[in-house]
């Protein structure tokens, strides 16, 4: 047999081997943008959790990527253009501000889809999810008005969008339908992330007489000056017992993971849809952290009877009859606020003092 012939009948073997071979599919690249560290032990950690649980539920068909500490504006759009332009199938934009840098880059991208956290604003390839916070923070508002005994809980808020407008005005209402006496300080920090302004604030509600914390920021800094002090907090976003073993009541978490399981097994499967979802307690999106040690037990099945009756529909955080902060009637007796009013929300309930920024 000469060399040719040789040649090529290794060659057929070679051809006829690879066409046996299974064909290798190609994995789903998910991309997550995340408006702080993953080490913030709030906001962002609870995010990357669910990338975290999106590589074990599909292991090899998947491919998942972060950017972490992206700021809102020109920033953010560069890195979701950048995901977008490297491959990702889909991409989760986690913080208001990417609003509107994820609508415009998805324009340029129409084969990509995209997920945008607390936003409103949809296309045929940009969906919206968020959580139902503001019920968590009722719950956290009826504790916070039955342990107080200064009577005045301090409120670290990032920026006056609906979300957070949401959060205080709830935790205010429940407090103040427990203790009558009950004030509200609030200090806005104008950042989600940074451990000294949120710290400094803390300081500050603490000598103004404040003896419970409440914060919408995403560092653990408000629960260590808590615990430093001697007084109370609550996490947000996550369980952030471990910085303040004796100062935590109870935390809000986000737990993301079945959402984006959910969302990218969609998209793994084809069935992939523009959707807007907004989950609470009942979906398990809200959910509250194991009671601290100092909670007494009578607070205890105080909060959870209103979580279970938030659970089943039977209590609605914002009922009547409920004023706006200049008197001017909002919500009249057994009235229950509508989705399209909290979602736009950009006022103060009566009783609260201070003004928007």
């Amino acid at each position: 047999m000469n060399i040719n012939k040789i040649i090529c009948r290794f060659v057929g073997l070679c051809l006829t081997a690879l066409i046996a071979l299974p064909a290798v599919a190609d994995k789903t690249k998910v991309g997550f943008v995340y408006v702080g560290p993953v080490a913030d032990a709030g906001w962002t950690y609870e995010h990357d959790q669910g990338r975290l649980a999106v590589e074990k539920k599909y292991g090899d068909k998947v491919e998942t990527v972060f950017v972490e500490s992206v700021s809102e504006g020109p920033d953010a759009e560069r890195v979701i253009a950048q995901m977008a332009a490297d491959g990702a199938n889909v991409v989760f934009t986690t913080s208001f501000g990417y609003m509107n840098p994820t609508l415009k880059v998805a324009k340029q991208f129409p084969n990509v889809k995209f997920e945008h956290a607390t936003g409103y604003k949809r296309a045929d390839n940009v969906a919206t999810y968020s959580s139902r916070f503001y019920e968590g923070r009722h719950v956290l508002g009826l504790i916070a008005g039955k342990m107080t005994k200064t009577n005045t809980i301090g409120y670290i808020a990032s920026f006056p969008i609906p979300e957070v407008v949401r959060g205080i005005n709830a935790a205010y209402l429940a407090a103040k339908s427990v203790n009558p006496a009950v004030k509200f300080k609030v200090i806005w920090v104008s950042t989600w992330f940074d451990p000294g302004k949120e710290a400094d604030a803390a300081k500050a509600l603490i000598d103004q007489g404040a003896d419970i914390l409440m914060q919408h920021t995403d560092s653990a800094a408000p629960m260590k000056i808590a615990e430093e002090r001697g007084i109370y907090a609550f996490g947000q976003a996550s369980d952030q017992a471990a910085y303040g073993p004796n100062a935590q009541l109870t935390a809000i978490i986000d737990d993301w993971a079945p959402y984006y399981v959910r969302r990218v097994g969609d998209v793994i499967n084809g069935s992939w849809a523009s959707t807007d979802t907004w989950g609470g307690f009942d979906t398990g999106m809200v959910a509250l952290a194991p009671y601290g040690k100092a909670v007494p037990a009578e607070v205890k099945k105080m909060a959870d009877e209103a979580r279970k009756a938030i659970t089943e529909g039977r209590l609605h955080a914002f009922t009547g009859p409920v004023n706006k902060q200049d008197g001017t009637p909002w919500l009249k007796a057994g009235e229950t606020a509508d989705d399209g009013t909290l979602l736009g929300m950009n006022f103060y309930v009566e009783g609260i003092e201070g003004s928007l920024p």
